[in-house]
């Protein structure tokens, strides 16, 4: 049976390549993008949000900071602006940052501040922190 080989880059180095994968769904912009061998080829933009890898009824979640997203037949290759693994995520960075965005978007406006900006800041940051809660919430439910 045909697989999926997934790839997950950033400029800075490679997040996570994996073989054997039954299906991709990716943060595109023009929303949820279901991946599952076979696809059509296709390049798309991709938003802030949740990478969901399935593999054998397992699932990891990877928080993505937007990018690019390329599909072929057998391949799914993630060129991500930034990307972290939800074991990576600090969840106090995470918070914090959501909370400096959303003072500056409901504050004051200083005209130097881009709103657009700030909304993205806002949404990468709360992206992380449900990733990043939801593993907190698993591995005390595995543990119990």
């Amino acid at each position: 049976m045909v697989k999926l080989r997934v790839e997950v880059v950033t400029g800075e180095r490679e997040v996570l390549v994996e073989d054997n994968v039954d299906m991709v769904v990716a943060p595109g912009i023009e929303g949820q993008l279901g991946i599952l061998p076979q696809h059509a080829p296709l390049v798309t933009t991709m938003v802030p949000g949740e990478l969901r890898i399935v593999k054998g009824g397992n699932e990891e979640v990877l928080a993505i900071g937007g990018g690019f997203l390329q599909v072929g037949p057998d391949r799914v290759m993630v060129l991500a602006d930034t990307a972290e693994r939800s074991e990576e995520i600090d969840i106090a960075r995470a918070e914090e940052a959501r909370r400096r965005a959303e003072a500056e978007l409901t504050g004051p406006r200083t005209g130097s501040a881009n709103p657009a900006l700030l909304q993205a800041a806002m949404r990468r940051s709360t992206v992380r922190l449900r990733i990043a809660q939801r593993r907190r919430r698993g591995a005390t439910v595995q543990q119990g």
